[in-house]
């Protein structure tokens, strides 16, 4: 996906912070529409189709986390949360409610640029159709080695990005076990809560994949290893 080909939308109740984002982000070679809160960002989202928002956390009336949270019920594009310094409870609490990454203010626009094109490789691109897919079976639940999908009888689970791109590394290695450390690097987390990070997005994997996601039968932890994928 070239950049050009990808609309982002930057919500944030800061005009001066909204405006330089989108300056940037444009000279950058994206095309931005800008929100200043969650009700304006409903209202294009409603009308529009973008393939990443960038949302700030703290906003008056409804802030990111809630807007995140109702989003991810019904769409899957990929969303990149900004936090204030001290708000390391909102940011897992924004993980948990389905945001894909996050990055803390202030914070360098170049790092914000790494972070948007970290999370667009991730996201799942169509592929031509394989002649023989590689299917693991996980209980009621397949995935799509391919694709990238993973499915739950005829009905797609939504995966997140971050989602999506560990179920790519745990079925890359199907029966050995990932350590955090590998998997902190390969999602290109770099912060002091980056290990716990990784523990939310498991957590809410499992909850996609396992009949009892706390006696995981697929996704199970090794102990003083890390992960590991156990498919049927």
């Amino acid at each position: 996906m070239n950049s050009g080909d990808v609309h982002l939308l930057v919500v944030d109740d800061d005009e001066r912070i909204r405006g330089l984002l989108q300056k940037f982000l444009i000279r950058s070679g994206f095309v931005v529409t800008v929100a200043r809160d969650a009700a304006q960002a409903r209202r294009l989202l409603a009308g529009l189709e973008f393939d990443l928002i960038v949302l700030d956390v703290m906003m008056p009336g409804e802030d990111g986390i809630s807007l995140t949270r109702d989003l991810r019920s019904r769409m899957q594009v990929p969303i990149l949360l900004l936090t204030a310094k001290g708000e390391a409870a909102n940011r897992i609490e924004g993980l948990e409610a389905g945001a894909d990454d996050y990055l803390v203010k202030p914070f360098e626009p170049k790092e914000l640029l790494l972070r948007i094109n970290a999370i667009l490789r991730r996201v799942p691109q169509a592929r031509p159709e394989a002649a023989a897919p590689k299917v693991l079976h996980l209980g009621g639940v397949r995935y799509d080695m391919d694709r990238g999908e993973l499915w739950r009888g005829e009905s797609l689970v939504r995966l997140t990005a971050t989602e999506a791109a560990l179920m790519r590394l745990f079925a890359n290695a199907p029966g050995v076990a990932v350590s955090r450390e590998r998997l902190v690097g390969d999602l290109g987390r770099e912060d002091v809560a980056q290990e716990r990070a990784v523990d939310v997005q498991i957590t809410r994997l499992r909850r996609k994949i396992e009949e009892d996601p706390k006696s995981p039968r697929y996704l199970q932890t090794v102990r003083g290893e890390g992960y590991m994928l156990a498919p049927d």
